[in-house]
């Protein structure tokens, strides 16, 4: 039954997270690269590394990913089938041999940082030893999926399976099945075999920023299984960390181990350090990142034109010109995790400027520029993984917002409120949210392209009583009605327009 009653104060409805055109564009950025033909990667590309690089596609897909996570369960969590079928295609890339097989190369080591171990066989199973870096990417995402949707896909049997399919070689390919709990359970146990230090990234090379991403799986795995093996982990991961420190004398994170030297490794001038293990080690470390944080923004911070805030670029070595806004892009993610306002704006504000922002079909990003400075001597690189997804992620966050998932926050009477299930292809959500206090549901869509008719699916609304539709304050004039368990929403939208369905 729809009420015609319009006489509730809706003054609360500005206080219910809303998405700004930035934010709503660089989710649409998200989107539109996911829902991309299989292994198309236009927009991604970056200067090519054989995806050795920390700006490969197997990152840019990762940290869509979260951004994707995060603006759900913080933002939009009444519009979980907005994210589904997103973050499903992103994990279905992170399978595809193009994001993968460069570890057949890489594995075989005798590199700057492994070179003690001299050449090692090559193998295709991406994840059967080291390879943290592309591993723990594939657990961490298929585990979050399940918990965030309760869709258990990727816990049957093989359905993360790594396959490489040649034409004129190799008869028959190479097939290497897991699922969700056999990957988890492998990475874990190469965890313990190691005394919880880490796993190698290439052979011999233990990053810590790396061994962060396998902690946030073990505790998705716990959210949806059960168990503490993320406690179990982090435990053991600072016991095993005292033998080298977390951090330098002068404060900062150390970069990498060498296993068989058993020595630590760090460089200087390398602000992604500090700022991607800070982003990352907040969910589960948060006194220690937000206690070290200031003197290290404090040390790669420069200031920008008016009021603008840039960081000290990393320069690459021997006379490299592959130079990326790495450093830039996790300063801004780190910001927006510790809830430091003030820099995140400064960052974002340089970034609008400076960095090639543009619009592409209602998608915000920021273009790939490979040269360093512009004619002023401004900051002005650009790459891939920070112009599609770093800053997004920052744009999207929360203060504490990965911390915050790292709680876990869904419990039985989140997925058993009222949703946003389904809608007319295209629509520009910018809220979705469900306020138990009053027992109300809130959309605020706009057109995406043209004006027209438009549709939306609300799931888990009937049998609650009554309900009233209001639009925009002003009583409900389109069509409502029942199909099945959903309530049909029908409607002309010409402009923004907020809907509040609520129940008496």
């Amino acid at each position: 039954m729809v009420g015609k009653n319009d006489s509730n104060d809706l003054a609360w409805v500005d206080q219910v997270p809303r998405l700004d055109d930035l934010q709503a564009g660089s989710l649409k950025r998200i989107f539109d690269l996911a829902a991309q033909l299989p292994d198309d990667w236009s927009g991604m590309m970056g200067r090519s590394t054989l995806q050795e690089d920390f700006g490969s596609l197997r990152f840019q897909l990762a940290y869509m990913s979260y951004a994707l996570a995060l603006t759900y369960v913080h933002r939009l969590p009444a519009a979980p089938e907005l994210f589904r079928k997103p973050f499903d295609q992103l994990i279905q890339k992170i399978l595809s041999p193009d994001v993968w097989t460069y570890w057949h190369y890489v594995g075989t080591g005798n590199g700057p940082f492994n070179r003690a171990l001299g050449e090692l066989p090559a193998t295709w199973n991406p994840v059967e030893r080291d390879n943290i870096m592309y591993s723990a990417y594939v657990q961490s995402m298929a585990l979050l999926y399940h918990y965030l949707f309760r869709d258990d896909k990727y816990a049957k049997e093989g359905a993360l399976t790594f396959s490489v399919k040649p034409l004129f070689w190799g008869m028959g390919g190479q097939h290497f099945p897991y699922d969700e709990r056999s990957l988890n359970e492998h990475i874990y146990w190469n965890m313990v075999q190691r005394g919880y230090l880490g796993i190698a990234c290439e052979p011999n090379c233990v990053f810590q920023v790396c061994n962060q991403i396998p902690i946030l799986g073990f505790r998705f795995h716990d959210l949806v299984y059960g168990g503490s093996l993320a406690e179990e982990v982090t435990d053991g991961y600072l016991k095993a960390w005292e033998e080298f420190g977390v951090l330098d004398d002068a404060g900062h994170y150390r970069m990498m181990v060498q296993e068989h030297e058993r020595a630590a490794i760090s460089f200087p001038d390398q602000p992604w350090v500090d700022f991607w293990m800070a982003s990352l080690m907040h969910a589960w470390n948060p006194d220690m990142v937000e206690r070290h944080y200031p003197d290290q923004l404090a040390h790669w911070a420069v200031d920008g034109p008016d009021g603008t805030l840039s960081i000290k670029p990393t320069i690459p070595p021997n006379g490299s010109d592959r130079y990326s806004a790495r450093d830039f892009g996790w300063a801004a993610v780190c910001a927006s995790e510790v809830g430091d306002a003030e820099t995140l704006s400064r960052l974002l504000a340089y970034a609008d400027r400076f960095l090639h922002p543009a619009w592409s079909d209602g998608a915000y990003f920021y273009r790939r520029h490979d040269q360093l400075l512009d004619a002023d001597g401004n900051f002005a690189a650009m790459d891939p993984h920070t112009g599609n997804a770093l800053l997004a992620y920052a744009r999207l966050n929360v203060p504490g917002g990965l911390q915050k998932l790292f709680a876990g926050p869904l419990e039985d009477a989140h997925f058993a409120q009222p949703t946003l299930v389904d809608c007319t292809p295209g629509l520009d959500i910018r809220r979705a949210w469900y306020a138990s206090n009053r027992s109300a549901l809130v959309l605020t869509v706009s057109q995406a392209t043209e004006a027209g008719p438009v549709r939306l699916e609300v799931g888990n609304g009937v049998g609650r009583g009554n309900w009233r539709l209001l639009q925009d304050g002003r009583p409900f004039d389109g069509h409502v009605h029942l199909r099945g368990e959903r309530i049909i929403i029908e409607f002309e939208l010409h402009s923004e327009t907020t809907l509040v369905l609520s129940w008496v």
